[in-house]
């Protein structure tokens, strides 16, 4: 029985970072942060992260001589957390013109530089895009369609009107992810739209009404038609393409007779530890992305007994 690989699933997750809630409220303090030489802010632009000129696998923050004229041009401003008294803020100049951000450096997508950089700047970066997402999103209230403003660094939106006053906090979507065993095989899918030869561990989405046991249940039995005897707990992991939460599992089939759902899955099968671990890496078979909680499933398993 698996219940912790005993490997941190850490890329994107800001567990040591201290994310500065108590100051949130304080807007003042916000304010005076947003004009002070030491703060450090992170640029998005388009779910883009801005990267050095230089090197394109190192993340570029900019300094308040730099940012000072793009604070009040940013679609958002939110308060990431502290290093110690240095503020770190995320700016969305999604609405600007390229030729803005294309002065400090490129804008390159999270997904292709994420496993290259610090974890700390991978993490920051992942919470940057992850809240621009949400404020872009969240600019009408969803109750009378008016307005909504920023409240509490960037953490809240409000209903500007007065006869609502909603209010609105970041949303993230939980999704399962699940390695499902039988004897010494373990299954792998692919979805027509991956990349040649990706395959990955099964996953979908949390509905309404569910335990999170139950949608990995659900979600084997739609993709590949296996009835599940175990499901146990393995670890979670921020995944912001776009706003999700990856809830970690591994299952055993009650046996190994599969019924691809084509509206689902291009292909699915089972794989031994010697096909995974001589994986060509090429568009016959190719493994999950490395900074992935699949590939983290993937590479657990075939550790185990190896």
């Amino acid at each position: 029985m698996i219940h912790s690989s005993g490997r941190s699933v850490n890329f994107y997750t800001t567990a040591d970072w201290d994310r500065a809630a108590e100051r949130r409220a304080d807007a003042p303090w916000f304010q005076q942060s947003l004009r002070n030489p030491t703060t450090l802010f992170h640029v998005v632009w388009q779910g883009r992260t801005l990267v050095r000129q230089e090197d394109h696998n190192a993340l570029l923050t900019l300094n308040l001589a730099a940012a000072a004229d793009l604070i009040d041009i940013a679609r958002s401003v939110v308060l990431l957390g502290c290093d110690a008294e240095v503020a770190h803020v995320a700016l969305d100049l999604s609405s600007q013109p390229e030729e803005i951000i294309a002065r400090f450096g490129p804008a390159i997508d999270l997904r292709s530089i994420g496993p290259l950089l610090p974890q700390r700047d991978a993490s920051l970066s992942a919470m940057a895009r992850g809240m621009a997402y949400w404020h872009e999103r969240h600019a009408f209230c969803g109750r009378c369609g008016a307005p909504t403003v920023s409240e509490q660094a960037g953490h809240q939106r409000r209903c500007s009107n007065p006869d609502c006053s909603a209010i609105f906090f970041p949303r993230i979507d939980p999704a399962v992810i699940m390695r499902v065993e039988y004897g010494d095989k373990v299954l792998l899918g692919r979805q027509a739209s991956w990349a040649p030869g990706m395959h990955s561990v099964l996953a979908g989405f949390v509905e309404l009404g569910e335990t999170l046991e139950d949608t990995v249940r659900r979600e084997v039995k739609e993709e590949v038609g296996l009835e599940l005897t175990d499901v146990h707990y393995f670890a979670s992991q921020p995944w912001p393409f776009p706003a999700s939460l990856m809830i970690g599992f591994v299952a055993t089939a009650a046996d190994d007779r599969i019924t691809i759902n084509a509206e689902e899955l291009e292909t699915a099968r089972w794989f031994t530890r010697e096909e995974l671990l001589n994986s060509p890496e090429n568009e016959t078979l190719r493994l999950s992305r490395k900074d992935s909680i699949s590939r983290v499933l993937i590479d657990d398993w075939i550790r185990r007994d190896a």
